[in-house]
C-alpha cells in the first residue's frame, strides 16, 4: 500500500466478524446503489445471504476480509468454491469499496490475498463475474492475470454480469 505512515495507521485489512455483517452489508448497498446495480438484475445487492456473510463466509474452504477506516467498514471482499462447478475452482466474491478506500491499492491487496488463501486450499481456478459499469474492478482483475471467458461458469445466480473472468492458480 503506498501511502503515509499515518494514513497506514488508518486503514486496516482483516477478516470478517460478526460484529462486521451489518457494515459489510451496508458498503455492498451503498456501492450497488451507486453503481446501478439493481436487486432486480440479479446482482450482490439480491443475495438472500447479504446480511449474513459471517456465517456463509466461516463455512470450510471460505473466506471474506473486510477493510476499515479509521474503524469503520468500508470495503471487503471474499473467495468460496463456486457453485455447480468442478471442485477445483474457485469464485472472487462480493469486493465492493466504499470510495474512502478506492485509490490505495486494497484491493489488489485483498484480492492477492484471496488467491494465496484459494491456492493454500487447492483451488486450482478462481473464476470471477462483474459488469462493464466497473471498469476499475476488470481493470484490476485483468492486471492480476484474469482472463476475459464468454461462457459463464458454476450457478452464480448473476444473470446480468455480462463480464466473466478466469485465472488459472
Amino acid at each position: 500500500m503506498q501511502s503515509s505512515p499515518s494514513a497506514s495507521s488508518e486503514l486496516r485489512l482483516r477478516p470478517l466478524t460478526a460484529h462486521d455483517n451489518p457494515a459489510i452489508a451496508r458498503v455492498i448497498r451503498a456501492v450497488s446503489a451507486e453503481f446501478g446495480l439493481t436487486a432486480d438484475k440479479g446482482y450482490t445487492v439480491a443475495d438472500p445471504n447479504l446480511d449474513a456473510l459471517y456465517q456463509l463466509y466461516s463455512q470450510p474452504r471460505h473466506a471474506y476480509w473486510v477493510v476499515e477506516y479509521n474503524g469503520e467498514v468500508v470495503g471487503g471482499g471474499g473467495l468460496a468454491p463456486l457453485a455447480c462447478s468442478e471442485p477445483g475452482i474457485c469464485e472472487l466474491q462480493k469486493m465492493y469499496f466504499l470510495p474512502a478506500a478506492r485509490g490505495k491499492g486494497l484491493a489488489r491487496q485483498l484480492a492477492l490475498q484471496a488467491l494465496d488463501f484459494a491456492r493454500e486450499q487447492g483451488f486450482t481456478r478462481c473464476y470471477l463475474e462483474t459488469t462493464a459499469f466497473l471498469r476499475q474492478a476488470i481493470a484490476l482483475y485483468e492486471s492480476l492475470g484474469f482472463d476475459h471467458i464468454s461462457a459463464p461458469l458454476g450457478c452464480t445466480g448473476h444473470v446480468d454480469c455480462e463480464v466473466r473472468m478466469l485465472k488459472n492458480l
